[in-house]
C-alpha cells in the first residue's frame, strides 16, 4: 500500500507532471501569444498563470511592420489565437468593420505563418483554449 503524504514540502512543485515544470523559468522558452482583437490572448495568458511558463502577449495587430512580433519579442515559441470576425463583435462589442477585422489578419499573416501553434477560439471556452495551448506546450516542447 503506497503511503500518502498529506503536507507535501512547500517549494514542491504544483504540476510535477508537467516536465516543463522542472526547468527553472529563467531556462524556459518565451512564448509567444498573438492575434486579433478578442482572441483570447490576455484570458489566455491569465489562465496559464501558475504554469510556470514565460509568456508574452504581442499586439503585432496593431502594427504594420509584418514581423515585428520577432522584432520586439523574439519568442522561442510563437502560438497564433485567431477568432472570426462575428465572434469578436460577440466577445467584445467593439465599434469596427469587417475591412478593419481584415486588416488586422493581413497584418497578422507573418506572424500566422510562422506559428508554431494555431488555434481558432470560435465556439471554446477560455478554458478549453488554455487545455489545448497546454496540451500542445506538453507534447510537443517538453
Amino acid at each position: 500500500m503506497k503511503a500518502c503524504n498529506p503536507h507535501p514540502a512547500p517549494n514542491a512543485a504544483k504540476h510535477d507532471h508537467d516536465p516543463l515544470q522542472r526547468v527553472s523559468l529563467a531556462m524556459k522558452p518565451l512564448i509567444g501569444i498573438v492575434g486579433p482583437c478578442a482572441a483570447g490572448k490576455s484570458t489566455l495568458i491569465r489562465n496559464l498563470q501558475g504554469h510556470n511558463l514565460r509568456l508574452k502577449h504581442i499586439a503585432q495587430e496593431h502594427s504594420y511592420v509584418p514581423d515585428m512580433w520577432q522584432r520586439l519579442t523574439k519568442p522561442d515559441i510563437l502560438i497564433f489565437l485567431d477568432v472570426s470576425f462575428e465572434e469578436a463583435n460577440r466577445r467584445r462589442p467593439m465599434p469596427w468593420k469587417e475591412a478593419d477585422y481584415r486588416a488586422q489578419q493581413h497584418r497578422l499573416r507573418h506572424a500566422r505563418q510562422h506559428a508554431d501553434f494555431y488555434l481558432l477560439t470560435d465556439g471554446l471556452t477560455p478554458e478549453e483554449v488554455a487545455a489545448r495551448v497546454l496540451d500542445f506546450l506538453q507534447n510537443h516542447h517538453a
